[in-house]
């Protein structure tokens, strides 16, 4: 079983958050992904807001750890098998930067929704599990 360590930021603001939307099945998630071999997970939750969305944040805590395991039928190339995701999740607020659509990643869009919009959207079950981790 493949397992898969990222960093996500939940990024609020006056009753808006912000969410990427991921190129792989076009739903909306958290900015966040992938930590690099020997990055922190908090910095790499910042790179990926920067890289996803255009904004430079500052992390204002740990909300949680995720634990998800992926069937091999339920993932992209069923062929790549299992996967056990462990997701780091902080709170952040945004202190630079503008938005932005990523250029050539894992998404190919950025916006902010409010939050009564959030449970309309065709949405990763991550952004629910984080919103609830971080009280909204």
């Amino acid at each position: 079983m493949m397992l898969r360590v990222g960093a996500y930021a939940v990024v609020v603001d006056s009753g808006r958050v912000l969410l990427p939307h991921w190129r792989g099945d076009g739903r909306w998630m958290l900015p966040g992904g992938g930590i690099d071999p020997g990055e922190d997970p908090a910095d790499a939750a910042v790179r990926e807001v920067l890289e996803e969305t255009g904004f430079d944040v500052e992390l204002d805590g740990l909300l949680g750890i995720d634990s998800l395991v992926v069937p091999a039928k339920d993932r992209i190339n069923a062929s790549d098998g299992p996967m056990h995701w462990l997701r780091v999740v902080y709170r952040a607020h945004v202190v630079g930067g503008e938005l932005r659509d990523e250029a050539d990643g894992s998404t190919d869009a950025a916006a902010w929704f409010d939050l009564a919009e959030v449970p309309g959207l065709r949405r990763v079950e991550l952004v629910d599990v984080a919103l609830r981790l971080a009280g909204h």
